[in-house]
Protein backbone atom coordinates (compact mmCIF):
# COMPACT_ATOMS: atom_id res chain seq x y z
CA UNK A 1 0.00 0.00 0.00
CA UNK A 2 1.24 3.49 -0.82
CA UNK A 3 2.74 5.88 1.66
CA UNK A 4 0.16 8.10 3.35
CA UNK A 5 2.28 11.15 2.54
CA UNK A 6 2.17 10.49 -1.20
CA UNK A 7 -0.56 12.45 -3.05
CA UNK A 8 -3.40 10.30 -4.29
CA UNK A 9 -3.18 9.71 -8.02
CA UNK A 10 -6.01 10.42 -10.41
CA UNK A 11 -7.35 6.83 -10.52
CA UNK A 12 -7.68 6.73 -6.74
CA UNK A 13 -9.50 10.07 -6.84
CA UNK A 14 -11.93 8.75 -9.48
CA UNK A 15 -12.67 5.66 -7.38
CA UNK A 16 -13.05 7.76 -4.24
CA UNK A 17 -15.65 9.89 -6.03
CA UNK A 18 -17.44 6.79 -7.36
CA UNK A 19 -17.63 5.36 -3.85
CA UNK A 20 -19.07 8.62 -2.49
CA UNK A 21 -21.71 8.67 -5.21
CA UNK A 22 -22.42 4.95 -4.90
CA UNK A 23 -21.85 4.50 -8.63
CA UNK A 24 -20.93 0.82 -8.35
CA UNK A 25 -22.52 0.19 -4.93
CA UNK A 26 -19.11 0.91 -3.36
CA UNK A 27 -17.60 -2.06 -5.15
CA UNK A 28 -14.11 -2.05 -6.65
CA UNK A 29 -13.42 -4.88 -9.08
CA UNK A 30 -10.44 -4.62 -11.45
CA UNK A 31 -8.79 -7.02 -13.86
CA UNK A 32 -5.42 -7.65 -15.49
CA UNK A 33 -6.14 -8.90 -19.06
CA UNK A 34 -2.96 -9.97 -20.92
CA UNK A 35 -3.01 -11.71 -24.28
CA UNK A 36 -1.17 -15.06 -23.94
CA UNK A 37 1.02 -14.44 -27.01
CA UNK A 38 4.34 -13.98 -25.24
CA UNK A 39 5.99 -13.54 -21.87
CA UNK A 40 5.16 -10.56 -19.69
CA UNK A 41 7.66 -7.70 -19.56
CA UNK A 42 8.41 -4.93 -17.08
CA UNK A 43 5.72 -2.74 -18.66
CA UNK A 44 3.11 -5.34 -17.76
CA UNK A 45 4.42 -5.30 -14.20
CA UNK A 46 3.19 -1.72 -13.85
CA UNK A 47 -0.31 -2.76 -14.94
CA UNK A 48 -0.22 -5.75 -12.58
CA UNK A 49 0.86 -3.65 -9.60
CA UNK A 50 -1.76 -1.02 -10.38
CA UNK A 51 -4.74 -3.32 -10.98
CA UNK A 52 -4.02 -5.70 -8.10
CA UNK A 53 -2.86 -2.85 -5.84
CA UNK A 54 -6.08 -0.87 -6.38
CA UNK A 55 -8.17 -3.95 -5.58
CA UNK A 56 -6.17 -4.55 -2.38
CA UNK A 57 -6.41 -0.93 -1.29
CA UNK A 58 -10.20 -0.87 -1.56
CA UNK A 59 -10.77 -4.42 -0.27
CA UNK A 60 -12.06 -5.31 -3.71
CA UNK A 61 -11.34 -8.03 -6.24
CA UNK A 62 -9.02 -8.41 -9.20
CA UNK A 63 -9.41 -10.96 -11.99
CA UNK A 64 -6.61 -12.43 -14.04
CA UNK A 65 -8.16 -12.69 -17.47
CA UNK A 66 -6.52 -14.03 -20.61
CA UNK A 67 -7.59 -12.18 -23.73
CA UNK A 68 -7.28 -15.26 -25.92
CA UNK A 69 -9.16 -14.11 -29.03
CA UNK A 70 -6.32 -14.67 -31.53
CA UNK A 71 -5.62 -18.42 -31.78
CA UNK A 72 -2.74 -17.96 -34.23
CA UNK A 73 -0.47 -16.30 -31.65
CA UNK A 74 -1.56 -17.79 -28.33
CA UNK A 75 -0.19 -20.81 -26.49
CA UNK A 76 -0.63 -22.61 -23.17
CA UNK A 77 3.06 -21.98 -22.44
CA UNK A 78 2.35 -18.27 -22.24
CA UNK A 79 -0.72 -18.84 -20.04
CA UNK A 80 1.41 -20.76 -17.55
CA UNK A 81 4.25 -18.23 -17.60
CA UNK A 82 1.87 -15.30 -17.02
CA UNK A 83 0.28 -16.99 -14.01
CA UNK A 84 3.74 -17.71 -12.59
CA UNK A 85 4.83 -14.10 -13.12
CA UNK A 86 1.79 -12.64 -11.36
CA UNK A 87 2.34 -14.95 -8.39
CA UNK A 88 6.06 -14.18 -8.30
CA UNK A 89 5.29 -10.47 -8.07
CA UNK A 90 3.29 -11.27 -4.95
CA UNK A 91 -0.32 -11.15 -6.14
CA UNK A 92 -3.22 -13.61 -6.11
CA UNK A 93 -6.19 -13.23 -8.41
CA UNK A 94 -9.75 -13.62 -7.19
CA UNK A 95 -10.99 -15.19 -10.43
CA UNK A 96 -9.10 -16.83 -13.28
CA UNK A 97 -10.92 -16.01 -16.51
CA UNK A 98 -10.49 -16.41 -20.26
CA UNK A 99 -12.09 -14.47 -23.08
CA UNK A 100 -12.78 -17.87 -24.61
CA UNK A 101 -15.07 -18.60 -21.64
CA UNK A 102 -17.46 -16.09 -23.18
CA UNK A 103 -17.30 -16.95 -26.89
CA UNK A 104 -20.93 -18.09 -26.98
CA UNK A 105 -22.14 -15.05 -25.04
CA UNK A 106 -20.20 -12.72 -27.33
CA UNK A 107 -21.71 -14.42 -30.36
CA UNK A 108 -25.20 -14.07 -28.89
CA UNK A 109 -24.59 -10.38 -28.22
CA UNK A 110 -23.50 -9.94 -31.85
CA UNK A 111 -26.77 -11.53 -32.96
CA UNK A 112 -28.62 -9.05 -30.72
CA UNK A 113 -26.74 -6.21 -32.41
CA UNK A 114 -27.79 -7.51 -35.83
CA UNK A 115 -31.42 -7.73 -34.67
CA UNK A 116 -31.22 -4.05 -33.70
CA UNK A 117 -29.96 -3.14 -37.16
CA UNK A 118 -26.64 -2.06 -35.64
CA UNK A 119 -24.35 -4.63 -37.31
CA UNK A 120 -24.00 -6.07 -40.80
CA UNK A 121 -22.03 -8.71 -42.66
CA UNK A 122 -19.53 -7.11 -45.04
CA UNK A 123 -17.93 -8.81 -48.07
CA UNK A 124 -15.13 -6.27 -48.52
CA UNK A 125 -11.62 -7.62 -48.15
CA UNK A 126 -9.45 -6.30 -45.31
CA UNK A 127 -7.56 -4.16 -47.82
CA UNK A 128 -10.80 -2.75 -49.25
CA UNK A 129 -12.02 -1.93 -45.75
CA UNK A 130 -8.80 -0.04 -45.06
CA UNK A 131 -9.09 1.85 -48.34
CA UNK A 132 -12.67 2.95 -47.61
CA UNK A 133 -12.08 4.02 -44.01
CA UNK A 134 -10.95 7.53 -44.98
CA UNK A 135 -8.44 9.61 -43.04
CA UNK A 136 -8.34 12.05 -40.16
CA UNK A 137 -9.34 14.82 -42.58
CA UNK A 138 -11.58 12.87 -44.96
CA UNK A 139 -14.68 10.78 -44.15
CA UNK A 140 -14.85 7.12 -45.00
CA UNK A 141 -17.05 5.51 -47.61
CA UNK A 142 -20.01 3.32 -46.75
CA UNK A 143 -19.65 -0.35 -47.58
CA UNK A 144 -21.91 -1.46 -50.46
CA UNK A 145 -23.13 -4.21 -48.08
CA UNK A 146 -24.07 -1.82 -45.27
CA UNK A 147 -27.81 -1.89 -46.03
CA UNK A 148 -28.31 -5.62 -46.11
CA UNK A 149 -31.51 -6.70 -44.40
CA UNK A 150 -31.49 -7.98 -40.84
CA UNK A 151 -32.60 -11.40 -42.10
CA UNK A 152 -29.76 -11.63 -44.62
CA UNK A 153 -27.21 -10.52 -42.01
CA UNK A 154 -28.46 -13.11 -39.51
CA UNK A 155 -28.24 -15.83 -42.15
CA UNK A 156 -24.75 -14.86 -43.33
CA UNK A 157 -23.43 -14.51 -39.77
CA UNK A 158 -24.77 -17.96 -38.89
CA UNK A 159 -23.08 -19.36 -42.00
CA UNK A 160 -19.83 -17.61 -41.03
CA UNK A 161 -20.02 -19.39 -37.67
CA UNK A 162 -20.74 -22.71 -39.39
CA UNK A 163 -17.54 -22.46 -41.42
CA UNK A 164 -19.08 -22.05 -44.89
CA UNK A 165 -16.68 -19.28 -45.94
CA UNK A 166 -12.91 -19.03 -46.19
CA UNK A 167 -10.68 -16.90 -43.99
CA UNK A 168 -11.10 -13.18 -44.65
CA UNK A 169 -14.03 -13.70 -47.02
CA UNK A 170 -16.56 -11.92 -44.81
CA UNK A 171 -16.59 -9.91 -41.58
CA UNK A 172 -19.25 -8.69 -39.19
CA UNK A 173 -19.06 -4.91 -38.75
CA UNK A 174 -20.81 -2.46 -36.43
CA UNK A 175 -23.00 0.09 -38.20
CA UNK A 176 -21.98 3.39 -36.63
CA UNK A 177 -20.75 6.30 -38.75
CA UNK A 178 -18.21 6.26 -41.59
CA UNK A 179 -17.71 10.01 -41.15
CA UNK A 180 -17.05 9.85 -37.40
CA UNK A 181 -14.03 11.97 -36.35
CA UNK A 182 -12.72 8.99 -34.35
CA UNK A 183 -11.45 6.47 -36.89
CA UNK A 184 -12.21 3.62 -34.47
CA UNK A 185 -15.90 4.41 -34.79
CA UNK A 186 -16.05 4.00 -38.59
CA UNK A 187 -17.91 0.71 -38.77
CA UNK A 188 -15.31 -1.34 -36.90
CA UNK A 189 -15.00 -5.09 -37.44
CA UNK A 190 -16.63 -7.16 -34.71
CA UNK A 191 -15.90 -10.70 -36.00
CA UNK A 192 -13.51 -12.14 -38.57
CA UNK A 193 -13.29 -15.63 -40.04
CA UNK A 194 -10.18 -17.43 -38.80
CA UNK A 195 -9.99 -21.20 -39.19
CA UNK A 196 -7.28 -21.85 -36.64
CA UNK A 197 -6.89 -24.25 -33.72
CA UNK A 198 -7.51 -22.52 -30.39
CA UNK A 199 -5.48 -23.53 -27.32
CA UNK A 200 -8.66 -23.99 -25.25
CA UNK A 201 -11.72 -24.25 -27.50
CA UNK A 202 -9.84 -26.39 -30.04
CA UNK A 203 -11.80 -26.32 -33.33
CA UNK A 204 -15.20 -25.35 -31.93
CA UNK A 205 -15.03 -21.88 -33.47
CA UNK A 206 -13.92 -20.53 -36.81
CA UNK A 207 -14.95 -16.93 -36.18
CA UNK A 208 -13.24 -14.87 -33.49
CA UNK A 209 -14.15 -11.53 -31.86
CA UNK A 210 -11.99 -8.48 -32.32
CA UNK A 211 -10.40 -6.96 -29.21
CA UNK A 212 -12.65 -3.88 -29.06
CA UNK A 213 -15.76 -6.08 -29.11
CA UNK A 214 -14.43 -8.58 -26.60
CA UNK A 215 -12.90 -6.11 -24.15
CA UNK A 216 -16.02 -4.33 -22.98
CA UNK A 217 -18.17 -7.46 -22.98
CA UNK A 218 -15.65 -9.36 -20.86
CA UNK A 219 -15.58 -6.50 -18.36
CA UNK A 220 -19.39 -6.37 -18.35
CA UNK A 221 -19.86 -10.13 -17.91
CA UNK A 222 -17.35 -10.25 -15.03
CA UNK A 223 -18.85 -7.24 -13.23
CA UNK A 224 -15.67 -5.18 -13.46
CA UNK A 225 -16.10 -1.67 -12.06
CA UNK A 226 -12.93 0.11 -13.16
CA UNK A 227 -11.29 -1.16 -16.34
CA UNK A 228 -7.71 0.15 -16.14
CA UNK A 229 -6.00 0.36 -19.54
CA UNK A 230 -2.82 1.89 -20.88
CA UNK A 231 -3.05 5.21 -22.66
CA UNK A 232 -3.12 3.85 -26.22
CA UNK A 233 -6.67 2.63 -25.55
CA UNK A 234 -7.99 6.13 -24.84
CA UNK A 235 -9.12 6.50 -28.47
CA UNK A 236 -10.86 3.14 -28.17
CA UNK A 237 -12.99 4.17 -25.19
CA UNK A 238 -15.84 5.58 -27.39
CA UNK A 239 -16.26 2.19 -29.10
CA UNK A 240 -16.04 0.43 -25.68
CA UNK A 241 -18.89 2.66 -24.49
CA UNK A 242 -20.90 2.42 -27.73
CA UNK A 243 -21.04 -1.37 -27.73
CA UNK A 244 -22.18 -1.58 -24.10
CA UNK A 245 -24.73 1.20 -24.48
CA UNK A 246 -26.11 -0.23 -27.73
CA UNK A 247 -26.57 -3.62 -26.09
CA UNK A 248 -27.96 -1.99 -22.90
CA UNK A 249 -25.84 -4.17 -20.59
CA UNK A 250 -23.92 -3.50 -17.38
CA UNK A 251 -21.37 -0.77 -18.12
CA UNK A 252 -17.96 -0.61 -16.36
CA UNK A 253 -15.80 2.50 -16.53
CA UNK A 254 -12.64 2.44 -18.65
CA UNK A 255 -9.78 4.56 -17.27
CA UNK A 256 -6.48 5.04 -19.09
CA UNK A 257 -3.05 5.56 -17.55
CA UNK A 258 0.44 6.11 -18.97
CA UNK A 259 2.30 2.88 -19.57
CA UNK A 260 5.88 2.33 -18.45
CA UNK A 261 8.66 3.20 -20.87
CA UNK A 262 12.20 2.36 -19.79
CA UNK A 263 15.51 3.56 -21.21
CA UNK A 264 17.84 1.02 -22.86
CA UNK A 265 14.81 -1.26 -23.30
CA UNK A 266 12.28 -2.34 -25.90
CA UNK A 267 8.76 -3.23 -24.76
CA UNK A 268 7.25 -4.57 -27.97
CA UNK A 269 6.35 -8.26 -27.73
CA UNK A 270 7.00 -8.51 -31.45
CA UNK A 271 10.55 -7.20 -31.03
CA UNK A 272 11.20 -9.32 -27.94
CA UNK A 273 10.00 -12.37 -29.84
CA UNK A 274 12.40 -11.54 -32.65
CA UNK A 275 15.29 -11.37 -30.17
CA UNK A 276 14.39 -14.88 -29.02
CA UNK A 277 13.72 -16.41 -32.43
CA UNK A 278 16.83 -14.89 -34.06
CA UNK A 279 19.08 -16.14 -31.26
CA UNK A 280 20.19 -12.77 -29.93
CA UNK A 281 19.25 -14.05 -26.46
CA UNK A 282 18.96 -17.56 -25.02
CA UNK A 283 15.19 -17.38 -24.46
CA UNK A 284 12.33 -15.36 -23.00
CA UNK A 285 13.90 -15.71 -19.54
CA UNK A 286 17.39 -14.64 -20.62
CA UNK A 287 18.59 -12.39 -17.76
CA UNK A 288 19.16 -9.55 -20.25
CA UNK A 289 15.53 -9.57 -21.36
CA UNK A 290 13.05 -7.07 -19.84
CA UNK A 291 10.62 -9.92 -19.21
CA UNK A 292 9.48 -10.58 -15.66
CA UNK A 293 10.94 -14.09 -15.91
CA UNK A 294 14.21 -12.58 -17.16
CA UNK A 295 14.35 -10.21 -14.19
CA UNK A 296 13.60 -13.09 -11.85
CA UNK A 297 16.39 -15.22 -13.30
CA UNK A 298 18.79 -12.31 -13.12
CA UNK A 299 18.11 -11.94 -9.40
CA UNK A 300 15.67 -9.06 -9.12
CA UNK A 301 13.28 -9.28 -6.19
CA UNK A 302 9.50 -8.83 -6.42
CA UNK A 303 9.75 -6.11 -3.77
CA UNK A 304 12.24 -4.10 -5.82
CA UNK A 305 9.93 -4.10 -8.85
CA UNK A 306 6.87 -3.20 -6.75
CA UNK A 307 8.84 -0.42 -5.05
CA UNK A 308 9.97 0.90 -8.42
CA UNK A 309 6.40 1.00 -9.69
CA UNK A 310 5.42 2.91 -6.56
CA UNK A 311 8.17 5.42 -7.30
CA UNK A 312 7.11 5.70 -10.95
CA UNK A 313 3.58 6.52 -9.86
CA UNK A 314 0.44 6.76 -12.01
CA UNK A 315 0.08 9.51 -14.57
CA UNK A 316 -1.89 10.42 -17.70
CA UNK A 317 1.14 11.33 -19.82
CA UNK A 318 3.75 8.95 -21.24
CA UNK A 319 7.37 9.47 -20.27
CA UNK A 320 10.58 7.45 -20.21
CA UNK A 321 11.97 6.26 -16.88
CA UNK A 322 15.70 5.80 -16.51
CA UNK A 323 16.71 2.18 -16.07
CA UNK A 324 19.29 3.46 -13.57
CA UNK A 325 16.36 4.31 -11.28
CA UNK A 326 15.13 0.72 -11.42
CA UNK A 327 18.64 -0.51 -10.65
CA UNK A 328 18.95 1.95 -7.76
CA UNK A 329 15.67 0.70 -6.30
CA UNK A 330 16.95 -2.85 -6.66
CA UNK A 331 20.24 -2.06 -4.91
CA UNK A 332 18.37 -0.46 -2.03
CA UNK A 333 16.28 -3.60 -1.54
CA UNK A 334 19.16 -6.06 -1.99
CA UNK A 335 21.43 -4.15 0.37
CA UNK A 336 18.95 -4.73 3.18
CA UNK A 337 18.21 -8.38 2.51
CA UNK A 338 21.37 -9.95 1.00
CA UNK A 339 23.98 -11.84 2.93
CA UNK A 340 27.58 -11.08 2.01
CA UNK A 341 30.02 -13.59 0.59
CA UNK A 342 33.49 -13.39 -0.93
CA UNK A 343 34.13 -14.43 -4.52
CA UNK A 344 37.11 -13.89 -6.81
CA UNK A 345 36.16 -13.69 -10.47
CA UNK A 346 39.58 -13.22 -12.07
CA UNK A 347 41.88 -15.02 -9.63
CA UNK A 348 45.54 -14.33 -8.94
CA UNK A 349 47.20 -16.73 -6.53
CA UNK A 350 48.83 -15.39 -3.37
CA UNK A 351 51.11 -17.55 -1.24
CA UNK A 352 51.75 -16.33 2.31
CA UNK A 353 55.29 -17.52 2.77
CA UNK A 354 55.44 -17.11 6.56
CA UNK A 355 52.11 -18.82 7.24
CA UNK A 356 52.51 -22.31 8.81
CA UNK A 357 52.70 -25.06 6.21
CA UNK A 358 49.66 -27.38 6.05
CA UNK A 359 47.63 -25.36 8.53
CA UNK A 360 44.41 -23.39 8.22
CA UNK A 361 42.03 -21.51 10.48
CA UNK A 362 38.51 -20.13 10.47
CA UNK A 363 37.77 -16.43 10.70
CA UNK A 364 34.51 -14.78 11.68
CA UNK A 365 32.70 -12.77 8.98
CA UNK A 366 29.59 -10.60 9.09
CA UNK A 367 26.70 -11.88 6.99
CA UNK A 368 24.92 -8.55 6.58
CA UNK A 369 25.98 -5.29 8.27
CA UNK A 370 22.45 -3.95 7.58
CA UNK A 371 20.80 -6.79 9.48
CA UNK A 372 22.20 -7.92 12.84
CA UNK A 373 19.83 -10.89 12.91
CA UNK A 374 21.69 -12.37 9.92
CA UNK A 375 24.54 -13.24 12.31
CA UNK A 376 28.03 -14.29 11.31
CA UNK A 377 29.70 -17.13 9.43
CA UNK A 378 33.06 -18.86 9.47
CA UNK A 379 35.45 -18.33 6.56
CA UNK A 380 38.49 -20.61 6.10
CA UNK A 381 41.96 -19.06 5.79
CA UNK A 382 45.11 -20.87 4.67
CA UNK A 383 48.60 -20.37 3.26
CA UNK A 384 47.43 -20.04 -0.36
CA UNK A 385 44.74 -17.55 -1.34
CA UNK A 386 43.17 -15.99 -4.40
CA UNK A 387 42.68 -12.28 -4.87
CA UNK A 388 41.30 -10.36 -7.86
CA UNK A 389 43.94 -9.87 -10.55
CA UNK A 390 42.79 -6.24 -10.82
CA UNK A 391 43.72 -5.71 -7.18
CA UNK A 392 47.44 -5.98 -7.99
CA UNK A 393 49.68 -3.80 -10.14
CA UNK A 394 53.40 -4.32 -10.52
CA UNK A 395 53.96 -0.64 -11.27
CA UNK A 396 50.98 1.09 -9.69
CA UNK A 397 50.06 4.69 -10.56
CA UNK A 398 49.80 7.34 -7.88
CA UNK A 399 46.12 6.84 -7.01
CA UNK A 400 46.19 3.03 -7.01
CA UNK A 401 46.09 2.05 -3.33
CA UNK A 402 45.73 -1.71 -3.62
CA UNK A 403 48.45 -4.34 -3.65
CA UNK A 404 51.82 -3.80 -5.29
CA UNK A 405 55.46 -4.77 -4.65
CA UNK A 406 56.44 -3.74 -1.12
CA UNK A 407 52.90 -2.57 -0.33
CA UNK A 408 50.78 -3.57 2.65
CA UNK A 409 47.02 -4.07 2.44
CA UNK A 410 44.28 -5.55 4.61
CA UNK A 411 42.57 -8.83 3.77
CA UNK A 412 38.88 -8.61 4.68
CA UNK A 413 38.22 -10.22 8.12
CA UNK A 414 41.82 -11.54 8.13
CA UNK A 415 45.31 -9.98 8.30
CA UNK A 416 47.58 -7.36 6.86
CA UNK A 417 49.78 -8.76 4.09
CA UNK A 418 52.79 -7.31 2.26
CA UNK A 419 53.84 -8.29 -1.28
CA UNK A 420 57.48 -9.37 -1.43
CA UNK A 421 57.86 -11.18 -4.74
CA UNK A 422 56.16 -11.47 -8.13
CA UNK A 423 56.35 -14.73 -10.10
CA UNK A 424 55.91 -14.79 -13.89
CA UNK A 425 55.75 -17.34 -16.67
CA UNK A 426 58.00 -17.49 -19.74
CA UNK A 427 55.82 -14.89 -21.50
CA UNK A 428 56.10 -12.44 -18.66
CA UNK A 429 52.57 -12.97 -17.34
CA UNK A 430 52.15 -12.72 -13.58
CA UNK A 431 51.23 -16.14 -12.19
CA UNK A 432 51.69 -15.84 -8.43
CA UNK A 433 52.48 -13.40 -5.63
CA UNK A 434 54.56 -14.20 -2.58
CA UNK A 435 53.53 -12.23 0.47
CA UNK A 436 54.07 -12.20 4.20
CA UNK A 437 51.37 -11.62 6.81
CA UNK A 438 51.41 -9.97 10.22
CA UNK A 439 49.81 -12.45 12.66
CA UNK A 440 49.22 -9.58 15.13
CA UNK A 441 46.67 -8.01 12.77
CA UNK A 442 44.07 -10.78 12.94
CA UNK A 443 40.61 -9.38 12.36
CA UNK A 444 41.99 -6.56 10.23
CA UNK A 445 43.45 -4.15 12.79
CA UNK A 446 47.08 -3.48 13.75
CA UNK A 447 47.80 -3.24 17.48
CA UNK A 448 50.35 -0.50 16.81
CA UNK A 449 47.66 1.58 15.12
CA UNK A 450 49.20 1.65 11.63
CA UNK A 451 46.78 2.16 8.77
CA UNK A 452 46.49 0.75 5.27
CA UNK A 453 44.67 2.34 2.36
CA UNK A 454 42.97 -0.72 0.86
CA UNK A 455 40.99 -3.76 1.96
CA UNK A 456 40.80 -6.68 -0.45
CA UNK A 457 38.41 -9.61 -0.63
CA UNK A 458 39.92 -13.08 -1.05
CA UNK A 459 39.20 -16.81 -1.04
CA UNK A 460 41.25 -19.62 0.48
CA UNK A 461 42.74 -21.71 -2.34
CA UNK A 462 42.42 -24.95 -0.37
CA UNK A 463 38.71 -24.42 0.24
CA UNK A 464 37.53 -22.53 -2.84
CA UNK A 465 34.59 -23.64 -4.96
CA UNK A 466 35.10 -23.47 -8.71
CA UNK A 467 32.30 -21.62 -10.47
CA UNK A 468 31.15 -19.94 -13.66
CA UNK A 469 29.98 -16.36 -13.34
CA UNK A 470 27.95 -14.56 -15.99
CA UNK A 471 28.30 -10.81 -15.99
CA UNK A 472 25.16 -9.32 -17.52
CA UNK A 473 24.91 -5.75 -18.68
CA UNK A 474 22.29 -3.76 -20.55
CA UNK A 475 21.03 -5.48 -23.67
CA UNK A 476 21.09 -2.26 -25.70
CA UNK A 477 23.88 0.29 -25.93
CA UNK A 478 21.68 3.33 -26.62
CA UNK A 479 18.96 4.86 -24.40
CA UNK A 480 16.24 4.67 -27.09
CA UNK A 481 16.72 1.46 -29.13
CA UNK A 482 13.16 1.77 -30.47
CA UNK A 483 14.20 4.92 -32.33
CA UNK A 484 16.86 3.06 -34.30
CA UNK A 485 16.02 2.16 -37.90
CA UNK A 486 16.92 -1.44 -37.08
CA UNK A 487 16.61 -1.92 -33.32
CA UNK A 488 18.89 -4.99 -33.38
CA UNK A 489 21.71 -2.71 -34.54
CA UNK A 490 21.55 -1.10 -31.11
CA UNK A 491 22.29 -4.37 -29.28
CA UNK A 492 25.16 -4.12 -26.83
CA UNK A 493 27.92 -6.58 -27.92
CA UNK A 494 29.21 -6.61 -24.32
CA UNK A 495 25.88 -7.44 -22.67
CA UNK A 496 27.22 -10.83 -21.52
CA UNK A 497 30.70 -11.78 -20.30
CA UNK A 498 31.28 -15.34 -19.07
CA UNK A 499 33.98 -15.93 -16.43
CA UNK A 500 34.93 -19.61 -16.21
CA UNK A 501 37.66 -19.83 -13.57
CA UNK A 502 36.02 -18.10 -10.63
CA UNK A 503 36.70 -19.01 -7.00
CA UNK A 504 34.00 -18.78 -4.33
CA UNK A 505 34.11 -19.12 -0.57
CA UNK A 506 32.66 -22.47 0.58
CA UNK A 507 29.56 -20.91 2.19
CA UNK A 508 28.24 -20.38 -1.35
CA UNK A 509 28.05 -24.13 -1.81
CA UNK A 510 24.67 -23.99 -0.04
CA UNK A 511 23.24 -21.17 -2.15
CA UNK A 512 19.74 -21.81 -3.51
CA UNK A 513 18.84 -21.13 -7.13
CA UNK A 514 17.56 -17.57 -7.42
CA UNK A 515 18.66 -16.58 -3.92
CA UNK A 516 20.26 -13.10 -4.05
CA UNK A 517 23.67 -12.59 -2.47
CA UNK A 518 26.24 -9.83 -2.45
CA UNK A 519 29.74 -10.69 -3.63
CA UNK A 520 31.73 -8.21 -1.56
CA UNK A 521 33.12 -5.29 -3.59
CA UNK A 522 31.71 -6.79 -6.83
CA UNK A 523 27.94 -6.57 -6.86
CA UNK A 524 24.80 -8.62 -6.34
CA UNK A 525 24.53 -12.12 -7.79
CA UNK A 526 22.23 -15.13 -7.76
CA UNK A 527 22.59 -18.80 -8.61
CA UNK A 528 21.29 -19.71 -12.07
CA UNK A 529 18.99 -22.69 -12.83
CA UNK A 530 21.60 -23.95 -15.33
CA UNK A 531 23.87 -24.85 -12.40
CA UNK A 532 24.94 -28.49 -12.13
CA UNK A 533 28.15 -29.87 -10.61
CA UNK A 534 29.68 -26.46 -11.31
CA UNK A 535 27.56 -23.65 -9.89
CA UNK A 536 26.70 -20.74 -12.17
CA UNK A 537 26.05 -17.29 -10.77
CA UNK A 538 24.44 -14.38 -12.61
CA UNK A 539 25.38 -10.82 -11.82
CA UNK A 540 22.15 -9.03 -10.98
CA UNK A 541 23.59 -5.54 -10.77
CA UNK A 542 26.98 -4.00 -9.88
CA UNK A 543 27.37 -2.16 -6.60
CA UNK A 544 27.59 1.12 -8.51
CA UNK A 545 26.11 2.35 -11.75
CA UNK A 546 28.95 2.44 -14.27
CA UNK A 547 26.58 3.68 -16.99
CA UNK A 548 25.72 6.81 -15.02
CA UNK A 549 29.41 7.71 -14.93
CA UNK A 550 29.74 7.12 -18.68
CA UNK A 551 26.67 9.24 -19.45
CA UNK A 552 27.99 12.03 -17.20
CA UNK A 553 31.28 11.98 -19.08
CA UNK A 554 29.46 12.05 -22.42
CA UNK A 555 27.33 15.00 -21.33
CA UNK A 556 30.43 16.82 -20.11
CA UNK A 557 32.10 16.23 -23.48
CA UNK A 558 29.07 17.57 -25.34
CA UNK A 559 29.07 20.77 -23.30
CA UNK A 560 32.69 21.37 -24.25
Amino acid sequence: MESKSRPRHFIQRIIDEDNVSGKFDNRVHTRFPPEPNGYLHIGHAKAICLSFGIADEYDGQCNLRFDDTNPIAEEDEYVRSIQADVKWLGYEWDNLCFASDYFQQMYDYAVDLIHKGSAYVCDLTPEEIRNTRGSLTNPGKDSPFRDRSIEENLDLFQRMKNGEFEDGFRTLRAKIDMAHPNMNMRDPIIYRILKAHHHRTKDDWCIYPMYDWAHGLEDSIEGITHSLCSLEFEDHRPIYDWYLDELDVYHPQQIEFARLNLSYTVMSKRKLKRLVEDGHVSGWDDPRMPTISGYQRRGYTPASIRNFMDEVGVAKRDNVMEVAKLESTLREDLNKRCERRMAVLNPLKVVITNYPEGESETLSAINNPEDESAGRREVPFSKALYIERDDFMEDPPKKFFRLGPGREVRLRYAYFITCNDVLKDADGNITELHCTYDPETKGGNAPDGRKVKATLHWVSADHAIDAEVRLYDRLFKVPSPDSEEQFVDALNPDSLTVMNDCKLEPALDDAEVGEPVQFERLGYFCKDPDSNDTPIFNRTVPLRDAWAKIEKQNQSGQKK
